[in-house]
């Protein structure tokens, strides 16, 4: 099969993905709307967003800070952060929310802010790993991996792993803490090609795209899985935030992106509604001590097949270990 036809039918599965979510919010605004759920307040708590100066990450640590929580942004835009740590101070009447660099296409640069981090001494209760790009052309990130598969998930993958004894030693029992990884539909339609983790025989902005969210999926059971082994105070869960109207899709096929200008009032979601199901593995009660799930609109939903197959999810995590230079102390994979 030509990289031609294998990229087209890679973008025709998301855009159907997409435009059943779509459908679907559109009918949910027509026959009873969105409304906010209630979150108590986390005075205390301390969390860090990715991506949290724009969009739904914005979005995500404004109610997190409205909650009464520390909110550290993680994000690679210094020029913008410090207007928007202004702004979130004066929306959410919180002083503390503070901007760390982070730029997740480096992990040098992961690792420096960890290090920051840990500089504050401050536990941490929520992990939101919410940072991406989407559907972006061919390109590498600073380490030489594809930028979806390199930003969307690798780079996640070693910050939580570098975060991990912070999570531990900040969860307790009834109280744990907890990891959400911001999924999307598109994980639906992707496929994980363990021998071609980089697209290099045959690009796809969408299929790379769709596969890193897939893998964000699997990357939450195995921690899970590995949480559960240890008996940590520690949760991993997957958002799914919907169909947003963000800054995202500057890289669409021009119909869809005019399409997003034009319909987005009745088929996409507000970043404020695209937030909520973040907000609410982060902080809702009716999670607490509940991990490896699949949510969606605020509740758990099943993702796709592919993402329950343990030895698929232990072989990603064997992989990301290996690219990251991590070390891998988890039981070797189970025979087929």
């Amino acid at each position: 099969m030509s990289p031609w036809w294998c990229a087209l039918r890679a973008a025709l599965r998301v855009y159907v993905a997409g435009a059943l979510v779509a459908l679907a919010q559109l009918l949910r605004r027509c026959f009873g709307g969105f409304s906010e759920p209630a979150f108590p307040p986390q005075p205390g708590r301390v969390a860090i967003v990715t991506g949290g100066t724009d969009g739904i990450g914005y979005a995500t640590a404004r109610r997190l800070a409205r909650l009464g929580m520390h909110v550290i942004l993680a994000g690679n835009n210094e020029h913008k952060a410090q207007d928007v740590v202004r702004r979130m101070k004066e929306e959410t009447r919180n002083p503390q929310v503070e901007f760390l660099y982070c730029d997740l296409a480096c992990m040098r640069s992961i690792r420096d802010f960890v290090q920051h981090f840990r500089r504050k001494a401050l536990p941490l209760h929520v992990l939101v790993n919410n940072a991406g790009v989407m559907m972006v052309p061919q390109r590498s990130t600073r380490d030489g991996f594809e930028e979806h598969f390199g930003l969307n998930y690798l780079g996640h993958f070693l910050l939580t792993n570098l975060l991990l004894d912070v999570l531990k030693a900040s969860g307790c029992a009834g109280r744990c803490a907890r990891v959400v990884s911001v999924s999307s539909a598109t994980h639906y339609v992707g496929h994980m090609d363990m021998a071609d983790l980089q697209g290099r025989r045959g690009y796809s902005a969408h299929g790379a795209y769709a596969q890193s969210k897939l893998a964000l999926v699997l990357f939450t059971y195995r921690l899970q899985a590995l949480l559960d082994a240890q008996g940590c105070a520690v949760t991993a869960n997957a958002a799914d935030p919907g169909v947003v109207d963000t800054g995202l899709y500057q890289h669409v096929f021009w119909g869809c992106g005019r399409l997003q200008r034009l319909a987005a009032p009745w088929l996409f979601k507000t970043p404020e509604e695209g937030s909520w199901t973040s907000v609410f593995a982060a902080v809702s009660p009716r999670l607490e001590g509940r991990g490896g799930r699949y949510l969606y609109n605020e509740r758990e939903t099943r993702s796709v097949a592919a993402s329950y197959d343990t030895r698929l999810q232990q072989q990603l995590w064997a992989t990301s270990c290996r690219l990251t230079g991590l070390r891998d102390t988890t039981r070797p994979l189970t025979p087929e």
